[in-house]
């Protein structure tokens, strides 16, 4: 992902979580298996720790006998609080398992009811209903794709082509009736000659959005110009 800073752009690189509902279901199941082990161990460790018998009638031995009974029921004190965090654990993981299938669920619904839609709109006019624009791919000037035509981001312009003479930025992608324009690619570096010039942003929502930033001018003898940012909608 590309964001504007003042009169160029500066590359943020994002992080995508990737959660598989099977994973965490089988996450869950090999926990509680270890806590019930663990609990099992405890129970059978209990009686000979916490009532440790005197090896004799003296005093001495008394007194150790007290003193690892204590450490004895100590352990089983944290062991409780261990056993309960890791109940509370296991059905933290079984709540998120059904959480992200429920999601799933219903982001299947909605394709199944949208992309139909989409796929007509896109023969017909070449952009979905709703939907993001496809970026440009970067080093070959291409243009962001449109968003849809009722929900949308356009898509960000491919940055240009480098060479001899820098190849100029893809514009970024109009938004429809909501959505953000794209942002525009950044022109190419020329080894000899001129830098490319930066596309064009996007335009906004008609109804509600930004236009996307200009890219920058790619370096060479002569940078390349930096276009300008598109302009919101009246």
């Amino acid at each position: 992902m590309v964001a504007a800073i003042g009169h160029g752009q500066r590359e943020v690189y994002v992080s995508f979580l990737i959660v598989s509902t099977e994973a965490l279901e089988a996450a869950a199941s090999n926990v509680a298996g270890i806590g019930s082990v663990l609990n099992e161990a405890g129970a059978a460790a209990a009686v000979p720790t916490t009532a440790v018998l005197a090896a004799g009638a003296d005093e001495v031995s008394a007194a150790i006998a007290t003193l690892f009974s204590a450490h004895g029921q100590a352990y089983q004190a944290l062991s409780a609080q261990a056993a309960a965090f890791h109940n509370q654990f296991v059905q933290a993981l079984n709540v998120n398992a059904g959480s992200y299938a429920a999601a799933e669920a219903t982001n299947a619904a909605q394709s199944i009811l949208l992309d139909p839609l989409n796929g007509i709109s896109q023969v017909l006019t070449g952009r979905p209903l709703i939907g993001n624009g496809a970026n440009g791919a970067p080093g070959t000037g291409q243009s962001g794709g449109a968003g849809g035509w009722l929900i949308g981001d356009g898509g960000n312009g491919g940055s240009g082509q480098s060479g001899v003479s820098g190849g100029q930025g893809g514009n970024g992608g109009a938004a429809g009736l909501f959505g953000n324009g794209g942002l525009g690619g950044g022109g190419g570096s020329g080894s000899i000659n001129n830098g490319g010039n930066g596309g064009q942003g996007g335009a906004g929502g008609l109804l509600y959005g930004t236009g996307g930033a200009g890219g920058a001018g790619g370096f060479g003898t002569a940078n390349g110009e930096s276009a300008a940012t598109a302009a919101a909608p009246d």
